[in-house]
């Protein structure tokens, strides 16, 4: 299957299949806001794509274990790399930085600088709940067009810590980074699959920016 930029059913978005967890519901959602995602196992799978989608449910080190034996980690940080956008979910945004305490000594891929560090506070873990987004700056990318405290769902006991990178957080027993962003590159410590109209409207928005991004490299061309 050739990912080789939008057609005319939206731009081409490569869902990185490495055998952890349920994948079809990004999918599914980011066909739903107009894209033309599929799931992809193999790194060849993914030259061409117009943007790259990394979920992830699960421990890290077992998580960056299987995308780096399915040879998507390259395939990733090619993408990356390259400008083509790119958007972790879950433990997937967790991967994009340099490790976790959940599994020392196992590398993530490092393009956001830090540790992800265990949830602290008086909070139960893990959190499972709708929370808040706080903003901590203003964001053109993925939370355009939301309003200033969308809702979105959280799963996870785990969390990167807050730095320059951090365009959202939310309250749980203290602040803690949701959302980050930097050139091309997010993330999303909550699932947008599976926030409703908020999460929908994100996707979309990270679609509009693939077919963008696409269209520039035409362009110059």
């Amino acid at each position: 299957m050739t990912l080789a930029g939008p057609g005319p059913e939206g731009p081409r978005i490569a869902v990185l299949d490495y055998g952890i967890g349920n994948l079809r519901s990004a999918e599914k959602a980011l066909v739903h806001v107009g894209a033309a995602a599929h799931l992809v196992s193999r790194p060849d799978d993914v030259e061409g794509a117009a943007g790259v989608v990394l979920p992830g449910v699960g421990a890290f080190g077992p998580c960056a274990g299987a995308l780096s034996a399915s040879g998507l980690a390259d395939a990733a940080r090619r993408a990356i790399e390259t400008g083509v956008p790119f958007l972790g979910i879950c433990v997937g945004f967790q991967l994009l930085y340099d490790g976790s305490d959940e599994s020392p000594g196992v590398p993530g891929l490092g393009v956001f600088s830090g540790t992800v560090h265990r949830l602290r506070g008086p909070e139960p873990v893990p959190q499972m709940q709708w929370n808040a987004l706080e903003r901590r700056k203003a964001d053109p990318g993925l939370l355009a067009g939301l309003g200033p405290r969308p809702w979105v769902y959280f799963v996870h006991s785990y969390a990167p810590p807050i730095g320059g990178e951090t365009v959202a957080t939310c309250e749980y027993g203290g602040p803690v980074a949701a959302a980050a962003g930097r050139g091309t590159v997010w993330g999303t410590q909550f699932h947008p699959e599976k926030s409703g109209t908020a999460g929908l409207a994100i996707l979309a928005n990270f679609v509009a920016r693939c077919a963008a991004v696409a269209g520039a490299a035409r362009r110059d061309r």
